[in-house]
């Protein structure tokens, strides 16, 4: 495991991110657990810059990002795999190629190249197995499972160095979860900053080398891989003693 690459110190959102701090080192999976509500979701946003912050300070490679945007957070190499893949994720009306470019427009401002996009869109669709008659297809004909490949394709295409996947394995078919925590754990070792967040504990104590708990937005607990226990989460993520 590498050096830290992503710190984040105090980080506040008024009413909904309380004072969290945390780091994440190259080549590390770090998980992030808590009921639903608890800020898992509005933490990371904040980091991408989707959401404003009322104080704390946010450093990559120990350079301090001011991030107003998400583009602000792409452009300094972090990535986010939203949860909400159709709503936020894709955009549905559109093919495949430019949906897998869409963070990473090729060409200067204010003109695409067309080469280019589908030179990228058939590099990624090859190497995350997306499967669709042609590249040019609407992603909304797409099942979950491929549409989820087009949006991870889609940050793997900005080289991204930190990348948050926020709840990645929902509404996909057991075989494509399969193969993207396998990539998830390829880009790891890499040397990729990965945050993973999921509601499903299995996921976070199989994949994860520490996690974070968060309850009421703040984080509660950070357990150590020889820690993990599904009853040692849930006492952290509700603040009562659950028997093991």
């Amino acid at each position: 495991m590498g050096d830290v690459l992503l710190r984040v110190e105090g980080l506040t959102r008024d009413g909904v991110l309380d004072d969290c701090s945390f780091d994440v080192r190259a080549g590390e999976i770090l998980g992030f657990s808590g009921l639903v509500g608890a800020g898992r979701t509005e933490l990371a946003r904040a980091v991408f810059g989707a959401d404003p912050i009322s104080s704390g300070t946010i450093e990559l490679d120990g350079v301090a990002l001011r991030l107003h945007s998400p583009r602000d957070a792409i452009d300094a190499g972090i990535g986010y795999v939203t949860e909400d893949r159709k709503g936020e994720g894709l955009a549905l009306q559109l093919g495949i190629e430019p949906n897998i470019t869409l963070a990473n427009v090729p060409g200067p401002p204010a003109w695409i190249d067309r080469a280019a996009e589908h030179e990228a869109a058939e590099r990624r669709a090859d190497e995350l197995d997306i499967r669709a008659p042609s590249l040019r297809r609407r992603v909304e004909t797409l099942s979950g499972g491929n549409q989820q490949k087009v949006v991870v394709a889609k940050w793997l295409e900005t080289q991204a160095r930190v990348l948050f996947f926020d709840e990645p394995a929902r509404g996909i078919d057991v075989g494509t979860k399969a193969e993207l925590f396998r990539l998830i754990g390829e880009l790891a070792a890499k040397g990729r900053a990965i945050v993973l967040i999921s509601s499903y504990l299995p996921e976070l104590i199989n994949m994860c080398d520490r996690i974070l708990v968060l309850r009421d937005g703040r984080i509660a607990g950070e357990l150590a891989r020889d820690e993990f226990s599904e009853e040692r989460i849930a006492s952290l993520a509700t603040g009562v003693e659950v028997a093991a």
